[in-house]
């Protein structure tokens, strides 16, 4: 009698340990995907910004039509993959190519900006000038946002690996998430200039 309670106590504990675990990894990976959707706004608050500064810049620059078109299929393509990571964010494949896109659209804002010094009246244009603002405040909530996903990521994918933790996410299907990192060399990685 006394070993079948021991043995119970035993099982007992073991369920509530395990269980204790996978909930804490339920956490931890909760706030990642909490994290991206932050990220996930502000991509699209910046992609919802893109359209009004190409309309503002179309009457300007009759003549760099095709930037204006990469750029708005740099979006595209952007978006594409945001809506992709955002429906499993951490996933290796999905986090490379959100990095991939987002790079393709910062070298050509970068682009379409090097460009934009090129036309003294769009500079000065009331528009321009509100939009460069809001992108240029979007772009830092970006980087912040990145930031609080990778932290969030860091904590998650230490959690998981710790003994005994790593048995129970192998158990459990937690696998390891991805960061967001960018993709580009050190001279790409400064930020796109938006002021003129």
């Amino acid at each position: 009698m006394v070993g079948a309670i021991v043995f119970l106590g035993v099982v007992l504990f073991l369920v509530v340990f395990i269980v204790s675990i996978y909930n804490g990894m339920v956490t931890v990976r909760n706030r990642y995907k909490n994290a991206f959707s932050q990220i996930d706004v502000q991509l699209k608050r910046r992609y919802d910004l893109i359209p009004n500064l190409i309309e503002t810049a179309k009457g300007y620059m009759k003549h760099e039509k095709e930037t204006l078109e990469s750029v708005i299929k740099a979006r595209n393509s952007a978006m594409s993959a945001a809506q992709t990571a955002s429906g499993n964010p951490g996933d290796p494949s999905a986090m490379q190519g959100l990095a991939v896109a987002e790079t393709a659209l910062s070298g050509m804002l970068t682009r379409f900006f090097a460009l934009s010094e090129s036309y003294p009246d769009l500079k000065a244009n009331e528009n321009m000038l509100q939009v460069q603002e809001e992108l240029t405040s979007t772009e830092n909530k970006i980087a912040f946002a990145r930031q609080a996903f990778n932290d969030a990521v860091t904590i998650y994918n230490t959690f998981t690996e710790k003994f005994p933790n790593s048995i129970i996410a192998g158990m459990f299907g937690f696998r390891q998430a991805e960061l967001l990192q960018a993709t580009e060399s050190a001279e790409e990685r400064k930020a796109p200039k938006v002021s003129f």
